[in-house]
């Protein structure tokens, strides 16, 4: 009896043991960051920083157990960092499934390694074998994180919620607005029922698919790659109605042109490349951008070596700037892809690298506050609900 006693504190240690450290492994070997702070610029730029109203459309910090609302060394992205970068809007992405061998040309939904992650952080084990309820879970964490964070960090869901944020930060508050979106329609399970739950939950974004083709329609690194599927047109309605946001990063072709063709809402795309400066699948091409732009909707230019070939804010001012050459500057915003298991130039308390990067490249000011955030908050405010 004592040996079994002895062996279940042993697997009950190392399970523990797992749980502290296998998360923090895995994700310090997934976000890398090229060049760790803290970030200097010009006194032209960081002036001219302190006074925009910052937004970031895209980060997938919540899938990785850490804190939000304490300083870290891993990952990019927290909220003294968002504070140190003056960061104002950031949404807050969930990821619900992952394939095996992940690409940017081909995948299927054979298989999912998230549940992986999932036990080794502890999560329900409900959240374990649905992606609904992962999605759930996250949303979950992030609420905590509000009611913990002492009025630093809010959760918009409305418009009123997101005029009195704007109020408040111009009145020289420093709070943090949050916005909860879902990285692909999986949490649906297929059911647009569903998207009553994560509705209630705080999701006011969603994008209609990840790297796999699914129920509503293609993805851009889909086996398939088709368009949007009867469900999938009934999916935009039912978006729409709600005053949820759809987000079109990861839509193969056929599924954007068929959104924005039926959009009577602005649409964005949260986080991306441009063809026009880095050709490769995971980008959009010119006349992508010109649809987005069409429906009044605004371009994530994302800040990874994939959207911009490049890997420093030259080059993401570089892909900025392209965009707004094909669409206006009034389309264009920044989509970081922060925690989202890529290598950023730099995290949240960087961006100030950006605004010097666009100074130097000779777009104005006005130009500039539109794409580091007012672009972000107009979109908003057409389109959450009342």
């Amino acid at each position: 009896m004592k040996r079994v006693l002895f062996v279940a504190v042993v697997l009950g240690c190392l399970f523990m043991l797992a749980r502290l450290f296998v998360p923090s492994m895995v994700e310090r070997r997934q976000n890398h960051i090229l060049q760790p702070g803290p970030y200097h610029a010009s006194a032209d730029a960081e002036a001219l920083h302190r006074t925009l109203l910052v937004a970031d459309l895209h980060a997938d910090t919540l899938l990785w157990g850490r804190n939000l609302l304490e300083p870290s060394h891993a990952g990019n992205i927290d909220v003294p960092r968002m504070l140190a970068g003056n960061v104002a809007l950031q949404a807050f992405t969930v990821v619900s499934t992952v394939p095996r061998n992940l690409n940017i040309d081909r995948n299927d939904d054979s298989s999912d390694v998230l549940p992986y992650l999932g036990m080794a952080q502890g999560w329900p084990l409900k959240a374990l074998t649905s992606p609904k309820q992962r999605a759930l879970y996250q949303a979950k964490r992030m609420q905590q994180f509000v009611d913990k964070s002492n009025g630093a960090l809010i959760l918009l869901k409305t418009r009123g919620d997101l005029a009195s944020f704007l109020k408040s930060r111009a009145g020289g508050s420093h709070v943090i607005a949050a916005f909860l979106g879902t990285e692909g329609a999986q949490p649906l399970e297929g059911k647009l029922e569903n998207l009553n739950a994560l509705y209630t939950a705080g999701f006011r974004m969603m994008v209609p698919t990840h790297f796999t083709d699914i129920a509503i329609g293609g993805a851009a690194a889909g086996a398939g790659r088709g368009g949007l599927t009867p469900l999938g047109r009934e999916w935009v309605r039912q978006m729409e109605s709600r005053g949820m946001v759809i987000d079109l990063a990861h839509a193969s072709p056929a599924t954007l042109r068929e959104v924005t063709a039926m959009a009577t809402k602005p649409v964005i795309v949260s986080h991306t490349g441009v063809k026009g400066v880095c050709d490769n699948n995971r980008n959009l091409s010119d006349d992508e951008l010109r649809a987005v732009a069409a429906t009044g909707g605004v371009i994530g230019v994302g800040f990874w070596e994939v959207a911009t070939c490049g890997q420093d804010a030259n080059a993401i001012a570089t892909a900025i700037r392209y965009t707004a050459g094909v669409v206006g500057a009034e389309h264009v915003a920044l989509g970081s892809d922060f925690d989202g298991a890529v290598t950023e130039p730099f995290d949240a308390s960087g961006l100030v690298l950006i605004t010097e990067a666009l100074l130097q490249q000779g777009v104005s000011e006005r130009d500039i506050r539109l794409i580091m955030g007012e672009n972000v908050a107009r979109v908003l405010s057409q389109t959450l609900p009342e």
